[in-house]
């Protein structure tokens, strides 16, 4: 199978400047609520500008990187929002990231294999059960801060706390999801970045990132199918399991500890560990299929975990940095996108990411919710679920009326 790549040239014209503006907002919301904003990239990339399939996939993880990397920049200057500690958990991070990389790997092979029309099912069912459960929590959670605005403005009133402009803060006690009230006024602050910056835990990362990568790039070197392409492959797990592994008996020991939701230590049982191993597979494998980041799978995950918005957010796009990142050098190197458009679409994407970040951050300000960033993240993954379903749905009826295959494919047949 042989791929027909369409490139349309980089001109002023009511597609690009409908595209940017559609991109911009995407990129804004998708780094608001951590989910990158895959989902709305690569409709209008297919349907506006006019680019393949699989060229667009390929930008939109451009596109991803971009965002992601100017809100982790961004995210690296804030503290947590009522912790002594950065807003993105390393060791959450640290737990996901492996098995979020080898899902990627996984992700790329089903690509291949199913049809269009089955991946189009599967994203409709997941992207709406992901969006109902993230805006049911949100719900819940903006409920809950209602009582607390309630109870601190009580105490505002009796003269319990001075007349200083704060951010109250919605407190999880851990996965029970059972909440209190913060006893203390707290206003949160920035630090300089490399005061947020754990070396030991980003050069574990990295390393991680450097392995599969340097795997990855050999296998396209290879020929589909052969001996050293499904070795090639296979290493990919024990280096991910591995790492995972290795993190999650940490968690389950003690020796590492993951305070971002509370003042206490948590020590998450066996399931739960399993279940944020899985779910970290899954969101690549999610990757993977649809050139998306797999915050649409992190996201609400951190969230029913009890994990603080703002932390969730920030942590699930530190995490999609890496596997965006890794899926740009590969394509980079297979040449699957137009570097004009490419670097265009980046700068975009870059620029939304700030605006959204202090947009959102400024909002949660004025009205005292953390409980927008949930919002935003289920209003983003459902527009995602309408327009890539849709999408999807449409070019499926074109092949079927036009007597296509819409079967399974070969694999070993194929040829990028």
């Amino acid at each position: 199978m042989h791929y027909h790549h369409v490139w349309p040239e980089l001109q002023v014209g009511w597609r690009v400047i409908v595209g940017s503006i559609i991109g911009f907002f995407a990129a804004a919301l998708g780094s608001a609520g951590g989910v990158g904003g895959g989902g709305i990239f690569v409709p209008m990339l297919t349907l506006i500008i006019g680019f393949d399939p699989k060229t667009s996939t390929a930008i939109s993880k451009c596109m991803i990187t971009g965002a992601a990397g100017a809100t982790v920049y961004y995210n690296l200057k804030l503290r947590h929002p009522t912790m002594d500690m950065s807003i993105i958990d390393y060791n959450l991070a640290l737990l996901f990231q492996p098995m979020l990389l080898l899902g990627i790997s996984i992700g790329v092979v089903l690509n291949v294999l199913f049809a269009e029309w089955m991946l189009t099912v599967l994203l409709i069912i997941l992207f709406i059960v992901a969006s109902t459960k993230a805006f049911s929590k949100g719900v819940e959670t903006w409920k809950r801060e209602t009582i607390i605005k309630e109870e601190v403005a009580g105490r505002l009133a009796s003269g319990g706390a001075d007349g200083e402009e704060v951010i109250y803060k919605l407190l999880p006690e851990g996965p029970d999801n059972r909440s209190r009230v913060e006893k203390k006024v707290y206003k949160a602050s920035e630090m300089p970045i490399i005061d947020n910056v754990y070396w030991k835990d980003i050069t574990t990362l990295i390393a991680v990132w450097v392995v599969i990568l340097v795997l990855h790039i050999s296998k396209n070197y290879s020929s589909t199918c052969s001996v050293a392409y499904w070795i090639l492959n296979l290493l990919q797990v024990p280096v991910a399991v591995g790492a995972a592994v290795y993190q999650a008996v940490c968690l389950y020991n003690g020796s590492r500890v993951i305070m971002s939701s509370r003042d206490a230590v948590i020590i998450w049982k066996v399931h739960q560990l399993i279940l944020c191993c899985c779910c970290g597979i899954l969101a690549g494998i999610v990757g993977g299929l649809l050139g998306l980041g797999g915050g649409f799978i992190l996201g609400p995950l951190l969230l029913e975990q009890g994990i603080p918005p703002q932390v969730s957010s920030a942590t699930a796009t530190f995490v999609m940095t890496f596997s965006s990142s890794m899926s740009v050098i590969q394509y980079y190197l297979l040449r699957r996108f137009p570097i004009p458009y490419a670097l265009y679409f980046v700068a975009v994407s870059t620029i939304a990411a700030f605006v959204g970040q202090n947009v959102v951050r400024k909002i949660i300000s004025i009205v005292g919710r953390a409980s927008v960033i949930i919002f935003v993240l289920a209003f983003t993954i459902f527009v995602s679920a309408l327009s890539l379903g849709g999408v999807g749905i449409l070019d499926t009826i074109k092949k079927v009326e036009e007597g296509q295959h819409i079967g399974f494919d070969n694999i070993c047949a194929y040829n990028s």
